[in-house]
């Protein structure tokens, strides 16, 4: 007897997807949600490896985190589709910000959910996904048409898109007046990391000092 093959809307095999997230249990349990109505190909838990996965396997889709070690999914948007365009996203984040949605979105994302969402409705999302078309959690639609439809919307800030996600969350505690220490614990990475994004944030932004990046960020109201 031949093998069933699962289709979605167009006909073609279930969707190859790799979950890429930092929380391994949470890949674990997003493994659990989806059972069989896509084919996990693989899992990655940062942005180098999360690039190196998607280039080895070439999935359909990748289920992707907005924070991740390394430089954040834009940093993984980024790398990725330059090279394999075809490739679709879909962000999967416990946040909910405008900027973070916009962000990806952006970066080459074709939708964006939020970890509130329900098996059933993140795997249809993935297949829809996966289809060619957009999937927004509701709220987070409006984000995204005041970004790109309204006449009135902000313009892009080349300075600002110049940083990567965990380069801005960096950015936004340290002019609020955070030790590394307490930056650290807040973004649950290392002292060091927080001390090497400082740094890239400083030179990208052609700044001298903390201070300097204080005055910036205030001057922006990302404070």
């Amino acid at each position: 007897m031949g093998e069933e093959s699962t289709t979605f809307s167009d006909g073609d095999a279930i969707p190859r997807v790799v979950i890429v997230d930092d929380h391994r249990l949470f890949r674990s349990g997003v493994r659990g949600e989806l059972g069989d109505t896509v084919e996990v190909i693989g899992e990655a838990g940062d942005v180098d490896s999360a690039v190196h996965v998607i280039g080895e396997t070439r999935p359909d889709l990748v289920l992707l985190d907005v924070h991740l070690p390394g430089g954040g999914g834009v940093e993984v948007l980024r790398r990725v589709l330059a090279k394999h365009p075809q490739i679709r996203f879909l962000a999967l984040s416990v946040s909910d910000a405008a900027e973070d949605v916009i962000g990806v979105v952006r970066g080459g994302a074709r939708g964006y959910v939020t970890k509130t969402i329900s098996g059933k409705d993140l795997s249809n999302a993935i297949v829809r996904v996966a289809d060619g078309d957009a999937v927004f959690s509701p709220r987070l639609a409006g984000f995204v048409l005041d970004a790109f439809s309204a006449t009135d919307a902000p313009p892009i800030d080349p300075e600002l898109d110049r940083l990567t996600q965990r380069e801005r969350e960096v950015l936004r505690h340290i002019a609020r007046g955070y030790a590394y220490k307490e930056v650290a614990k807040e973004l649950f990475i290392s002292v060091k990391t927080v001390e090497t994004h400082v740094s890239s944030v400083l030179r990208k932004l052609q700044l001298s000092n903390r201070h300097e990046l204080s005055r910036w960020a205030t001057a922006r109201r990302l404070v």
